[in-house]
Formats: C-alpha cells, structure tokens, sequence
C-alpha cells in the first residue's frame, strides 16, 4: 500500500457550516450528485433521488438502531456523572455489565459507585487503557434491562460537533431524527446514527419500490470509533477501530451475485460489505457474523458496491478517506477530486456532518 500523509485528507471548514439541527423535512436535505465516469457534479435535492437511480438498482442499508445511551446519575457525593453506555457485556438474573464511557472518569476508580434514583445503582468494576470502564448495573425495577432504563431516560449520544445542553429543547427532535426510519429497534446496538440513512422518508421508499429498486439489509454495530480523527502522520499508521456486523444470507447472495447496481447506503454499510467479501468471513445458512477492521483508503478497490450514498465527513476522518478511495478506485487521484468536491459543496454552502447534507456517487 501507498504510504499516505494524513494532512492529504485535511481542509478548513466554516463552522457555521456544521449542520446542528436536521432538515426540516428529512429528504429535503440536498443531494450532491458524482457522476465519476464523466467526472461531473450536480446538485439536486434527496426527494430526487429515485428519479437518480435505475430499476434493478439495489441500496444496502445498516439497519441498526441508536441506542440513547447518555444516561445521568451522582456519586455518593452528589457529584454529577455521565455514563455513556457503549456495548454490553455480560447479564445476569439482576445486574448487567457494561463496557461504558465515564465522566468524570478519573474521579471514578475501580470500586466507585454512582446512581440515579429513577433508574439503577452502578459500580466501576475495571477500566481499560482506552479510557473506558467495565460497569454492573442494579436495575431499581429487577426486571428493568439497562436497555429499556436508557430508552426511558437515557439521552441520544449525538457526535461532539453537535452543540447541546443537558436540557436541550431539541432532546424529542433528537430522539426521532437521528435514527432512520427503517431503523430495527430490536437492534438498537448503534452508539452513533448510519447517518447517511437519516434522509430516507417512507415516501422516498414506497417510490423507490415501484421503480423496482430494491433494498438489502446488513447490521453495523456504529462505535465511537467512527468519529475518531487520524492522529498520525501516515494514514497506513492509524489504528483502525473494530465493528461487529451481521450479514443476513440473502443480501450476502445478493453481493455475490448482483442483478444489477449495488449502492452502499453509508459508509457504515461499505465497512460491512468490503470486509464480508474481502476478508471471506464465514457464513452459516441464515447470516454471517464477523467485525470489521478493514480501513478503506486510495488506491484501495471494491469488492461489493457501486454506488455510494454518504454525508460529507470531518477533515483528516477515515470516513473521508474511504470516499476518497472511491471516487476513484485503484488510483490515488481520488484525493485531490474530493478536495475539489468538498471545496464546491463549502461554496455552495452545503451542510456538513451528521445532521447536513448528502452526496451520491455513481
């Protein structure tokens, strides 16, 4: 692989442009359009996007739900806590153990405690060299999971770009918006949105059906790590987070054997399908379960997707450089049409990040 300085995915964005609220309709977000064969730009609107698209056209989409997984509490103390629920553990008859996020962490050692009297009683148990920390719950209520406590109490774990206070007027927005609407809320195992996802209405999908194009599902398990910036000088140094995924058999057969264009809702659905086909990671007769650890960038090539529906990414992000890798696959020249793209989008005052606007590439 070509050794890559990080500065290469690096550009100056105008803060005001980092979307902190969503569209007021989800698919009036804009859309901009790559047509990578001819190398030109357009820009149209979401609500377009299955007048974009061909009959036989398949979207592969990360059906996880987010989870709200900000839960507060106190130390004995009174100390204010936030327990940022990452992925669970272990469970037992009464108590669940969860790798988690604490702050503030270094006032809670291994033995600590911290509650909140509507919900559990907590206890540190270890803390990991990453800055996390293993933690039993105690539900109040004994047949109350850690799962149901934070979708009853808990906060969307929004990414730290998006600007919001403990009693924000925008935590029912929040609830609602970033997730998908095609979201299984039987896999909420999501601490971030697929948020590529989030510009789908019913009505974008009910119009999508009757021009025959279809959809497949895959279930990423978004982490933290997707909002991890590259720290090192060469992006082959960067250590690239894990992701657990499940590959149900039928879009795994669809992958194999496409009937026509397979477009990745996501870059959380890119990771899933590159590393299932790439990595040849074993399937039983219903799904495959494996995690991903693929890092995507140029002049990487792709297995498994065509087209690529995604939302524009923080500078120096392995997000950014997985689009740069597929704007132009097996060349490097990706790199300098994305900073040209990027460019545009900033001109035309696009809206960045999780909450802004979407791009299309074909």
């Amino acid at each position: 692989m070509t050794d890559l300085a990080t500065d290469l995915f690096d550009y100056d964005l105008p803060p005001e442009l980092i979307a902190q609220t969503p569209a007021a309709q989800r698919d009036a977000s804009r859309l901009m359009v790559i047509n990578r064969e001819k190398g030109t730009v357009d820009h149209r609107h979401f609500y377009d996007l299955p007048d974009l698209l061909f009959s036989g056209d398949t979207l592969i989409r990360n059906n996880a739900a987010v989870l709200p997984a900000r839960l507060t509490a106190h130390r004995p103390s009174g100390g204010a806590v936030e327990c940022f629920l990452l992925r669970p553990d272990s469970v037992e008859e009464t108590r669940e153990r969860w790798w988690c996020l604490l702050k503030p962490g270094k006032r809670l050692p291994i033995g600590s405690t911290f509650s909140n009297p509507y919900g559990f009683e907590a206890r540190v148990l270890e803390k990991s060299s990453d800055g996390t920390a293993m933690v039993e719950f105690t539900a109040h209520v004994p047949s109350e999971t850690v799962t149901a406590i934070a979708n009853r109490m808990g906060r969307m774990p929004l990414p730290p770009y998006i600007e919001r206070s403990a009693d924000s007027k925008h935590k029912a927005s929040d609830l609602e918006r970033y997730q998908t609407v095609y979201a299984d809320r039987a896999k909420q195992v999501a601490v971030a949105a697929p948020t590529a996802g989030l510009h789908f209405t019913p009505g974008i999908i009910e119009a999508m059906k009757k021009r025959q194009i279809e959809t497949a599902e895959v279930t990423l398990h978004v982490g933290l790590g997707t909002f991890r910036p590259v720290k090192t000088n060469l992006i082959t140094d960067h250590d690239i987070h894990h992701e657990y995924y499940e590959m149900p058999q039928a879009t795994s057969e669809l992958l194999k054997n496409p009937t026509g264009r397979r477009i990745a809702v996501g870059t959380t659905s890119v990771r899933a399908i590159e590393h299932f086909l790439q990595k040849d990671a074993p399937a039983s007769d219903s799904h495959a379960v494996a995690s991903a650890d693929i890092f995507i960038y140029p002049p990487n090539r792709f297995a498994g997707v065509d087209g690529l529906i995604t939302n524009f990414h923080q500078p120096r992000s392995t997000l950014l450089c997985l689009v740069s890798a597929f704007l132009k696959p097996g060349s490097i020249d990706g790199i300098e049409w994305i900073k040209e793209i990027y460019a545009e989008a900033i001109s035309e005052k696009y809206r960045f990040f999780s909450y802004g606007d979407a791009m299309l590439i074909l």
